[in-house]
């Protein structure tokens, strides 16, 4: 079974309220994903105070309570305690030694996984896709449309990279899509949506989701059509409570819509199952 993995960062739970930018008029899509594809989970793990991305995407990624390792909720990049967790055991090693075939889409605007590897400040994504580096998507790899920028559209890089065409966000879920179908496993990272949650704008929430819904909407028909799994979770919630800077302690939907989409529904309670339900239905 082929699985694309949306990771979306900074969605959370919350009922209408108006200033609650995840809802139907403006995420018509993702919204019906939660309503009719979806189940609440945990993302605060039993620690006090607000969850954070490092311990957050550390958990969705290597099935080990990050928090209570850490003995807090850990934000931004993780440190070196945390690193060394993930890098010694994490979703991409374990499907590796299932004979899997992993790719992670997002590219990053480097030539190679060894000058990656040279930057100081590495996201949870990052330093495991390290511990596998041929899943890392380059420049390379974008110019040939098998890589899919964090904005969906390659907007945010123009300044630095004019030659790169500037794509339509259906294009982007096209390119995914074309990528997932070589791969068992696809993982994809939207942190847009955590930047606008912060950013306390809920115009600039509402186009971000809006852009993100297009390409979401083009996905599932593909993905419908070629019997592909789509999972798609978030680290904590934010933008669904605007006038909040900080993140929520709201749950956080775990969407799964395709072939066993109820198995992995039903074992997924807290971010800490996440790994395990994709090891075990992959």
């Amino acid at each position: 079974m082929k699985v694309i993995f949306l990771f979306i960062d900074g969605v959370g739970l919350r009922g209408p309220a108006t200033d609650n930018p995840v809802n139907p008029e403006v995420c018509p899509t993702l919204c019906r994903l939660i309503a009719q594809h979806s189940v609440p989970i945990d993302a605060c793990l039993s620690v006090p105070g607000l969850p954070q991305s490092a311990t957050g995407q550390a958990t969705m990624f290597t099935g080990v309570n990050a928090p209570v390792f850490m003995g807090r909720h850990c934000e931004g990049f993780p440190g070196p305690s945390l690193r060394k967790k993930i890098e010694e055991d994490n979703l991409f090693l374990r499907l590796k030694a299932l004979g899997k075939r992993v790719r992670f889409a997002d590219a990053y605007l480097v030539d190679s996984a060894e000058e990656l590897a040279a930057r100081r400040f590495k996201s949870v994504t990052t330093v495991m896709a390290l511990t596998v580096p041929e899943v890392v998507s380059t420049t390379d790899d974008l110019m040939d449309n098998a890589a899919v920028m964090q904005d969906l559209t390659r907007e945010t890089i123009q300044d630095r990279y004019p030659d790169i065409p500037v794509i339509t966000p259906e294009n982007a879920a096209a390119h995914l899509f074309s990528i997932a179908r070589l791969n068992d496993f696809t993982l994809y990272e939207f942190f847009q949506t955590d930047v606008a949650g912060h950013s306390m704008d809920y115009t600039r929430a509402c186009a971000v989701l809006r852009l993100y819904d297009r390409f979401l909407s083009a996905l599932v028909r593909f993905t419908r059509a070629a019997g592909i799994t789509v999972l798609m979770t978030s680290d904590h919630g934010n933008i669904e409570e605007i006038n909040e800077r900080g993140h929520t302690r709201n749950q956080v939907p775990f969407i799964a819509f395709g072939p066993r989409e109820e198995d992995f529904r039903t074992h997924v309670k807290s971010l800490i199952d996440v790994t395990p339900a994709i090891l075990r239905f992959i």
